[in-house]
């Protein structure tokens, strides 16, 4: 298992920016593609961005197109979530995790990720 530790959270306004980060310890970075999900309130998780192991293969969900940027450092074993534009409907716990079975590809797919970090808290507001 690898141990991952968000930061970056925060309470911004509507339209303003925000980066979230996520430290990796404990297994070869590299070995992982990384994931961004977030939960809101009483809705369930879901899944926000994602990157392969090289940097070079990104997916993203539809509402966060344009607005968000993943991005990775292997050499600071870190993967940040750049939140640009932010809304009140991004307002959630946002998660950072780790895939070693799709870690070619950049998998949406919670069920993927098998590390979890305890999460960061973003609120917007309106």
């Amino acid at each position: 298992q690898v141990q991952l530790v968000e930061s970056g959270g925060g309470l911004v306004q509507a339209g303003g920016s925000l980066r979230l980060s996520c430290l990796a310890s404990g297994r070869t970075f590299s070995d992982y593609a990384m994931g961004w999900f977030r939960q809101a309130p009483g809705k369930e998780r879901e899944f926000v961005a994602s990157i392969n192991w090289s940097g070079l293969r990104t997916s993203y969900t539809d509402s966060v197109k344009g607005r968000f940027t993943i991005s990775r450092d292997n050499a600071k074993n870190t993967v940040y979530l750049q939140m640009n534009s932010l809304k009140a409907e991004d307002t959630a716990d946002y998660y950072c995790a780790a895939s070693g079975a799709s870690w070619s590809y950049a998998s949406s797919e919670s069920a993927d990720f098998g590390s979890w970090g305890q999460g960061t808290q973003v609120t917007v507001s309106s």
